[in-house]
């Protein structure tokens, strides 16, 4: 029921969440709210001047009513309104008893206790003149009727007027803040900010009934609200001029975009939450075992990996806490030291947990990376599907799943997270899609160069994979719709352009320091069986449910190489997917684009399965191309885990909304007969080998001068880096020859993997490996001490491990006297022995 409108009215303290997000009353046409914090000094001129421009044109604005709502004021704000309220009936004072609780708490007062078929909504101190009411009365009623929203003024309209400026600090903040919420919250509104609004009423009351900012954000959760529902909201030009006094402190912007995480937060769906939760809880399961012992756990398949992603984690967070340079250290390879910026140590992640590694240990910022970068990978999938592709939330989050937990990630996950943390690859994709729609092709090209920039420093060859995935994809959706084609190319090549041209700045040094730096190199040489083999595709990898490690390994470099491994059911069902889903365009790029990618995998030459014939694969024409030259062409099959996710959504996505229930009930199991077989097991896990004490205790300190190595027997290199380990376990705190890098060897500066080898660490590993010993006389005597000069060394220690024997006695040969017992491990100390 409405309210007579000469009716007065005062209320002390109202429940906003009692007043009833209704309908208008039809007696009022215009209500005006007025938020007051202490303004006892400027309430009485804002009230005259908004009754004097209501009553000079009574057909114009017809019945209204003016709210002032007191928020808590210490001074005489209230009184004033009272006073006011006395000689003009149409004027009410609602009393919010109390503290101050923030303009969005008055404001939503305000609007659920009107009745107007239009509320508007001003600051107290009339910065935006009533006057400019006309403005946005007109563009409302141009709206008029269920097309009404919302006609905000706006300081960054080309038309409107700033008389007085604020400080240029404020109003340097000011616009960044407004930056900020139109990139996080209103994408399209450039100034959210100015306390001159025009609304529907009943709009306006039901988005303030659903509020719950109390603080300055209250106006972006309104608009985001209007965004919602789909009303429009129009931004009008204004005069504006800066108020002495006001109330906005330079905290405050702060605090909006703390209340707009807030709304961000609360915008989330509950079902998005689950199914980050389920990711989530679908990642620690995996990574149980390695959490259930971090002090001794080592995943088992990771061979040496966990040892160098330990030690990379542990030396970026040395270099940054010593304010030396991130990409390079001696620590290994002593003395020519790692290029670090080659080996891809992940400084988008390693950087930002150097805290976690400081306080708590390499291998926890190690579990971390990997439990938290595959949860953040599916989820990244999943909103890419949910955006671009279905709409239903079940079906994105199936095939979000295949894309992260796809057999390929899963093999990376036991030691490359470089492979596995790909959680920037779906933001750059939605970034190179919008550019399509050619709509904002500025803002979308920065953002593809920070996203691509940021993707450089988790990992380039990731990067590369992506670029050719999409690649594959666009060409063949060119050919699938070319009139959408047509109209793509172009904003779509700006955009890539723009995008270069702020990528290449922010990258161009790290790049240098990769490729010409110290300890740079040309390509890595990865042998002649890095390609897949036809069969991988159809069989399960060793860390699937129903994988056989036997069978997996026959078909794969290693089992951190298992790049392909999808089972026949699934390509089984891809191939039905495409077959019956064949009229979408999408459809039949995604299958064209897997296919692709899976015979580039199979490397330069395939060779048929059973058989000996063996033909040329397409890969030949890019394996000594650049970047191409240094790529494991096997990873090419990684392409085709989010092309097969796609798939599967789309499907579950038609199977969700068949009319009939038996066809629905026949595909959902399909389905599930199709993945549930390389569903991944969780990790294994074995004990990792206690640091010895002669290392743990600090007992070395006493054999080692500033800028001599520790030499361990044999060196550390891809095949044994237990004392990388040691490094990263106890602070870093020696160098050492040899290591699990990639570095240059030869003139040629080829890239292999650990440091270029000398006579006396190819002997020591030899023995190691169980190879005998040969007679060792001066001259190898001599070679030897060459080559403990050229280390620096300044110990040698040999630790318990298989042909402990034998790397003994051939030390003892070598160097001339028998080793010393210590902390657990042989020790011969090289100083004043001419040998060091």
């Amino acid at each position: 029921m409405g309210r007579p409108p000469g009716a007065a009215r005062v209320v002390t303290s109202p429940n906003p969440t009692s007043a009833a997000a209704g309908t208008s009353d039809p007696a009022v046409d215009l209500t005006v709210v007025v938020p007051a914090y202490n303004e006892e000094d400027r309430l009485r001129p804002t009230l005259d001047a908004i009754r004097e421009h209501l009553n000079a044109d009574p057909d114009r604005w017809g019945s209204w009513e003016l709210i002032v709502v007191d928020d808590g004021s210490t001074d005489g704000t209230a009184r004033i309104a009272r006073e006011v309220a006395a000689e003009e009936p149409r004027i009410h004072v609602i009393d919010s008893a109390g503290p101050n609780k923030g303009k969005g708490h008055a404001l939503r007062t305000g609007v659920l206790a009107s009745y107007g078929r239009r509320v508007l909504l001003t600051d107290a101190d009339l910065a935006t003149p009533i006057e400019e009411l006309d403005r946005l009365d007109e563009q409302l009623g141009a709206g008029a009727g269920a097309g009404a929203g919302a006609a905000i003024g706006s300081r960054a309209h080309p038309d409107s007027r700033i008389d007085v400026h604020q400080r240029p600090l404020r109003e340097w903040l000011g616009r960044l803040g407004n930056r900020l919420i139109r990139a996080v919250a209103v994408p399209g509104i450039r100034d959210t900010q100015c306390g001159f609004k025009l609304f529907d009423g009943d709009k306006a009351r039901a988005a303030f009934a659903d509020a719950r900012l109390r603080g300055w954000g209250i106006d972006v959760e309104i608009l985001s609200f209007f965004r919602r529902a789909g009303w429009p909201i129009t931004e009008v030009p204004v005069r504006w001029s800066h108020r002495a006094g006001s109330k906005v402190r330079a905290v405050d912007y702060a605090k909006v975009l703390l209340e707009l995480l807030r709304l961000k937060a609360r915008g989330v769906r509950r079902a998005d939450l689950a199914v980050t939760g389920l990711f989530l809880l679908a990642s620690v399961l995996l990574y149980k075992n390695l959490w259930w012992d971090l002090d001794h756990g080592y995943l088992a398949d990771s061979m040496q990996d966990q040892n160098q992603w330990e030690w990379f984690f542990a030396v970026t967070a040395d270099n940054i806490s010593h304010l030396r340079n991130p990409l390079f250290t001696t620590l290994q390879g002593h003395p020519d030291g790692v290029n670090l910026m080659a080996n891809t140590v992940m400084l988008g992640l390693s950087a930002p947990l150097t805290p976690v590694t400081l306080l708590l240990g390499p291998t926890v910022t190690w579990a971390l990376v990997l439990t938290l970068g595959l949860t953040a990978t599916a989820c990244a999938w999943y909103w890419l599907i949910v955006r671009w592709l279905v709409h239903d939330r079940r079906a994105a989050a199936v095939g979000a799943a295949l894309c992260a937990y796809a057999p390929p990630m899963i093999s990376h996950g036991t030691a490359h997270p470089n492979f596995l943390v790909l959680c920037m690859i779906p933001v750059i994709v939605d970034r190179a899609l919008r550019l399509c729609e050619g709509r904002r092709v500025v803002r979308d090209g920065v953002l593809l160069g920070l996203f691509a920039t940021y993707q450089i420093f988790l990992g380039e060859e990731p990067l590369l994979l992506a670029a050719v995935g999409m690649l594959l994809f666009a060409l063949s959706y060119a050919l699938a719709r070319p009139e959408a084609a047509r109209a793509a190319w172009r904003p779509l090549l700006r955009g890539i352009g723009i995008a270069a041209a702020v990528a290449l700045p922010l990258v161009a040094f790290p790049l240098w320091w990769q490729f010409s730096g110290p300890q740079s190199y040309t390509s890595v040489l990865h042998g002649d069986n890095a390609g897949n083999s036809p069969r991988a595709f159809l069989e399960f990898s060793g860390r699937s449910l129903l994988g056989q490690d036997f069978r997996a390994d026959a078909l794969a470099m290693n089992r951190t190489e298992q790049n392909a491994f999808y089972g026949w059911p699934l390509i089984g069902l891809a191939a039905i997917i495409v077959v019956r889903l064949s009229r979408l365009a999408v459809v039949r790029a995604l299958a064209a684009t897997a296919f692709a990618a899976g015979l580039l995998s199979l490397g330069p030459r395939m060779r048929i399965p059973f058989t000996d014939v063996v033909l040329t694969g397409p890969w030949k024409w890019l394996a000594d191309k650049p970047l191409f030259e240094s790529v494991i062409e096997s990873r090419m099959a990684m392409i085709c885990a989010p092309a097969l996710g796609m798939l599967v959504a789309l499907a579950v996505d038609r199977l969700n909304r068949a009319a009939v229930r038996e066809y629905r009930a026949v595909g959902l199991a399909a389905v599930v007969v199709a993945l549930l077989p390389i569903t991944p097991t969780p990790y294994p896990v074995r004990e990792r080998p206690d640091v010895p004490a002669f290392i743990a205790d600090g007992t070395y300190r006493d054999h080692l001068r500033p800028g001599e190595s520790l030499v361990p027997v044999p060196l550390p290199d891809p095949g044994d880096a237990e004392a990388l380990h040691w490094q990263s376990a106890t602070g870093l705190g020696f160098p050492v020859p040899g290591g699990y890098f990639n570095g240059p060897w030869g003139p040629e500066r080829t890239g292999i993997y650990g440091a270029a080898p000398r006579h006396t660490s190819s002997l020591l590993r030899d023995v190691r490996y169980g190879k005998p010993l040969p007679p060792i006389g001066p001259n190898w005597r001599a070679q030897a001490r060459r080559d403990l000069a050229y280390w620096r060394a300044g110990v040698v220690v040999l630790a318990p491990q298989d042909n402990e024997e034998a790397l003994y006695a051939a030390v003892v040969k070598l160097l001339g006297r028998p080793g010393e017992r210590i902390g657990g491990v042989w020790v011969w100390d090289l100083h004043g022995t001419g040998d060091g």
